[in-house]
């Protein structure tokens, strides 16, 4: 698993959504299907990408499956951005100075 597999996982738009609804809360797929025109095997598909991309897990109650967002995934994304952080307010005062000096 690596950062193409997050982003590729994320990309779509109908995961994003039932990324974004497990971020309030763990439910199970008929819930995630609420209020999004999508057949269960396609629910299933969706869920199982984001489970490969380390995004979602699943956690097993008898007969009853419950996903929720995978807190692992998530610091993959963290730590993605991190290296971003530094790199943009470098970029941005750059920018402050170039501007000042057009000013002058």
């Amino acid at each position: 698993m690596n950062d193409d597999d997050i982003f590729r996982a994320l990309g779509d738009p109908t995961r994003r959504a039932i990324f974004e609804k497990l971020a309030t809360g763990a439910m199970n797929a008929s819930a995630l299907r609420e209020g999004m025109a999508i057949s269960q095997p396609a629910m299933s598909q969706h869920l199982a990408v984001l489970r490969n991309a380390n995004l979602v897990r699943e956690e097993r109650q008898g007969r009853f499956v419950n996903y929720e967002v995978d807190p692992d995934g998530l610091a993959l994304i963290a730590g993605w951005l991190a290296k971003y952080r530094a790199y943009w307010p470098a970029r941005i005062d750059a920018l402050k100075d170039l501007l000042k000096d057009m000013d002058q």
